[in-house]
């Protein structure tokens, strides 16, 4: 079942490369030092390591979807299943990342330290070169820092990638300390990076906007509750008494998160992908479907191609009556999350939103007889989630790979043409994950088999955005930039603006409000995309959100009627020192000034 087949137009050159050719590279650093100084003596096998470096450039395969309150991973042998059941101490090695960044981090730093010494590399893009080094060790270590705070700051010493950690014995720096650091690695690599994408062979590399994107997000979460004066880290310390987390908030980390957003927001280089009607109306469906198909729109700012993700991000994510394995589920409370076509969520009582019955009209989202609680949602709900009699997304339907005469209707009841069953292909929550599935995907077994070419987005505009938004609300309530960038995300998604004209709904009254507008509004736009996972953490919400029962629809029920109601699939244990995650013991061994993280 986890086979991995693929067929895709490779459309990153540099980074594919890197991964294959550049393995015998990386296999025989430091160990044959003859070889090692023959790589930088060639332009190729120079570029060939610095795309091994792109290589420790991750996305799928991690946990961070599964691991939140988003998604349940349908199988019973995935670690996050376990994991959310609470099995989970310090020793557990399940996605521990810390050694990859550091492999990562010092390979670029190698490669920082001898790339000038390459004679067929002219000296402008050897500076060219070492600053995407430098963006990548910066973003290497941004991801230490999301998973698991405060970090070690390598020197840039010429040490050898895979000298053995156990020859130092080095303490973490201070957050602060490690977020200052970041900045200024980016900073100064922005000069020596290029502004624009250039030819379609050079997409793949590190721009002044990637870069500057990288260390937005890395503010915010610096700015956020979970390290911005978190007394419950007090006794968060280094061997020789050094606070690791400050202990007094300061507003001016939102300001520092609020102009690093600005600044990529400012470049003329990214807008919102929108499609547009004949009469130049925006059509929100197909663009909020089409951001994450069409490489290189105007609002990705940094993808990457993997075959492991796209294989199984179609494969999770269609159903099984059409050659998936249905086992994306979204939770019921990230279905709950979703808007209304009215703008409003569905606690408001005016948004119009019930339970009760179900529809006797078709749509081109759903068949006659869909509840009526999945009826007259925002088009985002519509381009993310598969449920009950919802129609599928094209037409490639029979046992062959033909295509049909029509979409098919996923039937998510047990014995339905995609419900419970013998085997282990279904959800347990009744629905499935659509967001990102390429339409021209072939998922059947066999030859038929084929997963569409496109890239992975890792940074675009939408979140850059929403953390403006945050960041600004945080430090300049009330000022009208928060209204105008959510107003650009709802807009694009085909919902009512905030304001007092007509067709607009009220807009949040105070900063309070506005942060749960903001909040809801993220998760929605950026659902499914591995970022609910870390959000929940840095807000400090994870004891409410991440634990306790969660809920899908009844996937016993053999009709419609009975299986649309909420049932309990599985109850979540999330304790504090979860906020972090855990450095292994091993790697603690390794260190004698590596101080655990708390709880841990």
């Amino acid at each position: 079942m986890r086979m991995k087949i693929f067929s895709y137009t490779i459309l990153l050159l540099l980074i594919i490369g890197g991964v294959s050719s550049c393995k015998k590279f990386l296999d025989q650093v430091p160990d044959d030092k003859q070889t090692i100084d023959d790589v930088f003596e060639k332009k190729a096998s120079t570029e060939q390591y610095l795309a091994g470096v792109y290589a420790y450039i991750r996305w799928e395969n991690d946990p961070w979807k599964g691991l939140s309150d988003e998604l349940d991973i349908t199988y019973t042998d995935d670690d996050t299943y376990s994991m959310n059941l609470g099995s989970w101490d310090r020793n557990r090695g399940s996605f521990n990342f810390w050694k990859h960044y550091y492999q990562g981090i010092r390979r670029a730093s190698y490669f920082m330290q001898r790339v000038h010494e390459c004679p067929e590399i002219s000296d402008e893009l050897k500076t060219q070169y070492k600053a995407e080094a430098k963006a990548l060790r910066a973003y290497f270590y941004s991801r230490i820092l999301a998973q698991y705070g405060p970090f070690i700051i390598l020197s840039d010493a010429p040490v050898p990638p895979d000298a053995p950690i156990k020859d130092f014995n080095f303490a973490r720096s201070p957050y602060d300390a490690c977020v200052d650091f970041i900045e200024k690695e980016i900073d100064d690599a922005i000069p020596n990076l290029p502004l624009t994408q250039g030819s379609s062979q050079e997409y793949g590399r590190i721009k002044k906007g990637m870069a500057l994107a990288m260390k937005a997000r890395m503010l915010l979460y610096a700015a956020s509750p979970l390290f911005n004066g978190n007394t419950d880290y007090a006794g968060f310390k280094n061997p020789d008494g050094t606070q690791l987390i400050s202990q007094a908030y300061d507003v001016n980390k939102w300001k520092r998160a609020a102009d690093a957003a600005k600044a990529v927001i400012d470049m003329p280089d990214y807008t919102l992908y929108k499609e547009l009607d004949g009469t130049g109306k925006i059509k929100p469906y197909e663009s909020l479907k089409n951001v994450f198909l069409k490489d290189w729109n105007p609002e990705i700012i940094m993808a990457k191609v993997d075959g492991d993700a796209l294989y199984n991000i179609d494969k999770y994510g269609t159903p099984y009556s059409i050659g998936g394995w249905s086992s994306h589920g979204p939770t019921q409370q990230a279905v709950d999350a979703y808007f209304m076509a009215n703008g409003r969520p569905i606690e408001d009582p005016l948004s119009g939103y019930t339970e009760t019955g179900f529809t006797n009209t078709a749509t081109s989202y759903y068949a006659a007889g869909a509840s009526n609680m999945y009826v007259g949602r925002e088009p985002r709900f519509y381009v993310a989630i598969t449920f009950n009699l919802s129609k599928w997304i094209n037409n490639y339907i029979n046992s062959t790979g033909g295509t049909g005469s029509g979409p098919i209707t996923v039937q998510m009841y047990k014995g339905g043409n995609s419900g419970q069953y013998t085997g282990r292909n279904w959800s347990r929550t009744g629905y499935i994950v659509r967001k990102l599935i390429n339409p021209n995907s072939y998922c059947l077994t066999g030859d038929q088999i084929k997963i569409a070419a496109r890239t992975v987005v890792i940074f675009r505009l939408a979140e850059i955005y929403l953390n403006y938004a945050e960041a600004l609300n945080e430090y300049s309530p009330g000022h009208p930039d928060i209204k105008t960038y959510i107003n650009g995300i709802r807009e694009r998604a085909g919902i009512p603006l905030y304001g007092a004209d007509a067709g607009q709904i009220p807009e949040p009254a105070g900063q309070d409000e506005w942060r749960t507008a903001i909040h809801k509004e993220r998760r929605v736009e950026l659902a499914f995309e591995q970022f609910r996972y870390f959000d929940t953490r840095r807000w400090k919400i994870a004891t409410q959100t991440d634990g306790g029962p969660f809920y899908g629809m009844d996937v016993n029920a053999t009709n419609t009627t009975d299986f649309t109601k909420r049932m309990v699939f599985e109850t979540r244990i999330f304790q504090p020192k979860m906020y972090l995650w855990n450095i292994i013991q091993d790697e603690l061994n390794k260190d004698q000034n590596l101080v655990g993280n708390p709880g841990w």
